[in-house]
């Protein structure tokens, strides 16, 4: 292996240049510079980040640690999240607990090891539990998609979920709906449990109670999970005439089977998904979502990290940033069911 003595030789300098090179280019002549950075590039040398990381106590990598990657929410959470750190000269290290709680521990675990700069994080865990034991390692670290719980110490970047759920079934009494199913996912995840809230604080507006809204737990949150909440819903002896769904992905699963079945959506049923995800738009029918801002929610929470670093935590102020979610209506509710031509399906009630 080609080590940085190796290089001080074909160049002809100190072992000190060679790193003065690397670490403070501005520090050493440009011809001296030249020398070096071409020594570098003929012998492939590549400095150890191990023994660095040993000196200064950490690395110049971000963890960033979310629900589902399979996700296209999360996709450009991250991309923000990782061009903002890019810019700081940081890398990002990105990893999926699968909605798991022990994998949330596995994976932070992994970054304290690693001694990564600070971690980006969308919990898993309802209880905060793995939270609190990684806050023991003092690496810095902001919540994603996620608010801190209780007043506790640390920053976060959230959207209103429970203005999100209240602004989709809104959207759907609004339209004439007085019996509406959430297909929910995992209902230990903060956000499952606000958005139900928000659908119940618009029942109530309408006038209606609990009873209005049949519930259709899921334990993941995609497509897969969306089909088999439909058949569900086929099944229920009296039908809804919509759908909430968590997410944009359980809603494109719900629509899947619908067509199959022959139901036609938004007359038969419609549906309302969360998140305005780019297949939302795209979908046979075109979905209608509550849009979180994600590339901002990435970003946002990229800078306050970056922030509490460059503080190295010295008179840091934590900030719990909560954006808001907009309705962005499609096809897929704008039926009303009280339109003079509107005939609900036979498995309908």
């Amino acid at each position: 292996m080609v080590v940085i003595k190796d290089v001080a030789r074909r160049a002809g300098v100190s072992v000190g240049t060679v790193s003065n090179v690397i670490n403070s280019p501005d520090r050493v002549g440009a011809e001296t510079r030249r020398r070096v950075e071409a020594a570098i590039a003929e012998l492939g040398y590549v400095r150890n980040v191990h023994a660095r990381q040993l000196r200064i106590g950490h690395s110049r990598i971000v963890g960033l640690l979310v629900l589902d990657m399979g996700n296209p929410f999360f996709v450009d959470v991250a991309r923000a999240a990782e061009r903002a750190a890019h810019r700081a000269g940081l890398g990002v290290m990105v990893c999926t607990s699968n909605q798991s709680a022990e994998e949330e521990a596995e994976y932070l675990a992994l970054f304290a090891e690693q001694r990564v700069r600070g971690v980006l994080l969308t919990p898993a865990d309802g209880t905060g539990q793995t939270v609190e034991a990684f806050r023991r390692h003092g690496i810095p670290f902001v919540l994603v998609d996620r608010d801190i719980a209780d007043g506790g110490a640390g920053c976060s970047v959230s959207v209103d979920d429970v203005v999100g759920g209240t602004l989709a079934v809104r959207h759907l009494t609004a339209a004439g709906h007085r019996h509406i199913a959430y297909v929910s996912g995992p209902p230990h995840l903060q956000q499952i449990r606000d958005r139900r809230a928000g659908a119940l604080a618009a029942l109530a507006e309408a006038g209606l109670g609990v009873e209005a809204l049949t519930e259709l737990p899921t334990q993941t949150l995609d497509v897969a999970a969306g089909r088999d909440a439909a058949s569900r819903l086929l099944g229920l002896p009296r039908t809804p005439t919509a759908v909430f769904c968590a997410n944009d992905l359980l809603a494109l699963g719900v629509l899947q089977t619908l067509f199959a079945a022959g139901v036609d959506v938004p007359r038969d049923l419609a549906i309302v998904g969360y998140d305005d995800i780019e297949f939302a738009a795209a979908a046979a029918v075109p979905l209608t979502s509550v849009r979180q801002p994600a590339a901002a929610m990435g970003s946002l929470a990229a800078e306050l990290l970056l922030e509490e670093l460059a503080e190295d935590g010295a008179g840091h102020t934590h900030r719990q940033v909560v954006l808001q979610p907009e309705l962005v209506v499609r096809r897929s509710s704008l039926m009303r069911v009280a339109d003079p031509g509107y005939k609900p399906a036979a498995a309908g009630g």
